[in-house]
């Protein structure tokens, strides 16, 4: 069943850029769909409007079973400097009146579940950019979101980190049932992490392609060096290429 639904997004900003053309997209609970595209397609401002942060110049965002619970996780981290990794994930509780020790102890257990259980006293300054990464992560979790939206969050990172919050939100995305949408540059990571790829075309941008992947139910670095998992992107790669020259994938 769909939990969302693009019908004909269509976005032009003041500037003049006209940044989404036209795409329609329908995301299935439990999906893990990945937009990938070259820089400045789109994918960041289809994300917005999902989230209700830009306003489309045309078309609809509709949610059939009702707007879920929405978590968004930026390419920046976004911490507040002066709140401890508790507070920051505590806080959107805050915004929204949680009691305070529901707040405190959900932020606890989300701090905890993307490894971070001994950091909750820390502030930004004293935290790598992974961790950092792990913190705005929990901070969506805290939330109990049933649709996550994901821009670029790992691009920043080193490959090692990367690889780690992939296993990490695979999992914890299985373990609670939630619906990814995620944005990326990365071939690679796109083919790791989805149930399923839209390639998007350069801008205005609108779908080109969608790739049904199907990943093993445990996913691991030896994968990676697997010929399905080198077949699986060289599909994407493709759909991408032809995209970008403004053609069929072959």
């Amino acid at each position: 069943m769909h939990i969302l639904a693009l019908s004909h997004i269509a976005k032009t900003f003041d500037s003049g850029t006209r940044a989404v053309g036209d795409v329609s997209l329908a995301v299935e609970a439990g999906d893990f769909l990945t937009l990938v595209g070259p820089s400045g397609c789109g994918k960041s401002t289809v994300l917005r409007i999902v989230a209700g942060l830009l306003r489309p110049d045309a078309g609809a965002v509709e949610f059939p079973q009702g707007r879920p619970e929405t978590g968004f996780v930026f390419q920046e981290p976004a911490l507040m400097p002066w709140a401890t990794a508790l507070g920051n994930a505590r806080l959107p509780l805050e915004l929204k009146r949680v009691p305070r020790a529901e707040a405190q102890a959900r932020a606890v257990t989300a701090l905890e579940r993307v490894g971070l259980g001994g950091f909750g006293n820390a502030y930004p300054r004293e935290l790598s950019g992974g961790m950092k990464m792990r913190v705005s992560i929990a901070r969506a979790l805290a939330a109990r979101p049933r649709l996550l939206l994901m821009d670029e969050p790992f691009a920043a990172l080193d490959e090692f980190t990367r690889q780690a919050l992939n296993d990490d939100l695979i999992k914890l995305a299985r373990e609670d049932g939630i619906t990814v949408l995620f944005v990326t540059h990365s071939v690679y990571e796109s083919t790791y992490l989805s149930s399923r790829v839209a390639v998007m075309t350069p801008r205005p941008g609108r779908i080109a392609a969608e790739i049904a992947l199907d990943p093993p139910a445990t996913r691991d670095a030896a994968w990676r060096l697997t010929p399905e998992f080198a077949a699986e992107a060289a599909r994407i790669s493709r759909a991408l290429a032809a995209a970008t020259a403004g053609r069929e994938a072959a």
